[in-house]
């Protein structure tokens, strides 16, 4: 080559982003709407979320939406850069899951203090029974940073946590032996079924924590591999598509309130029913009805959400992208609302304002959240 003559400049390989599944960011958004409603006290609205007439609720969008939305962040940095990297990555994901589980508790327990007694003379802070870290909050505030002081209301995020922490072992199991990671799963389940899994949520009980996640890992970590491919997601079958229609159809008069109400059968069957679709272990009905839920609304919206339009699906694509600050959010402002509503009394228009101001909160913060990630000020 004459030396007058440069070297042709070879471009720099481009790093090509996996694009978002569209139906996965809908239904968060769908399912972030569903959880403010079932966190608002008393809300008349939360009679007609999908979780009073099934077994399964918005809890088990949350934790299979967040397994697929961890195989598409957490999956691609083990196959692009190996485990250290992966172990690293889930570490600060955990650390922003754990302040973020403070802060709300933080934030919670200052609105309740504030807002005093309730109409029947209960104080907020006792209605979510917060009376024992009011009494001793330095001892609890240990047990509130160990995670062995988790209250009720305050659940998600803590088996959310221990679940990513299940992460690592999964994906590298998964590369020794395909099935292997599906044994552990079982195992796990299985174990929480038996009742030896049970961690503790208050130092002066032997109450476990609401949400096992050595059971709700199962759901999550189907989703994980679903959206990784290990596990093929089943296609368009329409004997599959009756038997999830039939299973969704046949769950709601054992667990809608109104059939129990009918007749003493419903209510019988039910009761019989209930250690199948316990919550805290993750029952076996739980998981049935979800699938059949998720089978048919996957099918629903056509192949990869083609049938996925319109201004509406755009808004709860924004909130599903955002769904842990917007989860955050409605935690927080789920019982201000609440507490409003015992002030102006539980009217339908009332509740009306109430809850699409909710709405309308979680959708605002999903765009703000947005606009910041965006990062305005570097343009």
């Amino acid at each position: 080559m004459a030396p007058s003559e440069s070297a042709p400049t070879v471009p720099a390989p481009q790093k090509v982003k996996r694009p978002r599944d569209p139906r996965l960011d809908f239904f968060r958004g769908v399912g972030m709407l569903i959880i403010v409603l079932a966190h608002i006290p008393s809300d008349g609205w939360a009679l007609w979320i999908p979780a009073r007439f099934g077994f399964s609720d918005a809890t088990e969008m949350f934790v299979f939406q967040s397994g697929m939305a961890s195989a598409i962040a957490f999956g691609s940095t083990f196959d692009r850069s190996g485990a250290l990297v992966l172990v690293a990555r889930i570490a600060q994901r955990i650390w922003q899951i754990f302040w973020a589980h403070i802060a709300v508790f933080v934030a919670v327990v200052a609105i309740m203090v504030v807002a005093g007694t309730r109409y029947d003379g209960v104080t907020y802070v006792d209605s979510l029974n917060l009376v024992p870290f009011m009494k001793d909050p330095g001892h609890l505030l240990v047990g509130l940073l160990t995670l062995t002081y988790v209250p009720n209301y305050f659940d998600i995020l803590p088996m959310y946590i221990v679940i990513l922490a299940l992460m690592p072992v999964m994906i590298l199991a998964s590369s020794v032996q395909r099935l292997l990671p599906f044994a552990l799963m079982l195992t796990l389940w299985l174990a929480t079924q038996f009742g030896f899994t049970g961690l503790p949520a208050e130092p002066w009980s032997d109450r476990p924590w609401f949400f096992d996640p050595f059971g709700w890992q199962f759901l999550f970590f189907t989703g994980f591999f679903l959206m990784r491919g290990t596990l093929p997601a089943p296609a368009f079958d329409r004997r599959l598509m009756a038997l999830a229609i039939g299973i969704v159809i046949l769950t709601v008069p054992f667990a809608w309130v109104r059939f129990q109400e009918l007749h003493p059968f419903f209510q019988m069957a039910a009761a019989k029913l209930a250690p199948f679709a316990d919550k805290t272990d993750f029952g076996p009905l739980r998981f049935v009805h979800f699938m059949a839920l998720c089978y048919i609304a996957v099918h629903l919206v056509g192949e990869r959400g083609s049938r996925l339009r319109g201004p509406l699906v755009r808004v709860l694509t924004v909130v599903g992208q955002q769904s842990l600050a917007v989860f955050i959010t409605g935690m927080v402002i789920a019982q201000p609302i609440g507490i409003a509503l015992d002030h102006a009394g539980r009217t339908t228009a009332a509740e009306a304002i109430g809850n699409l101001f909710g709405f309308a909160t979680l959708i605002a913060t999903a765009y703000l959240v947005r606009w910041f990630k965006s990062s305005p000020w570097k343009s």
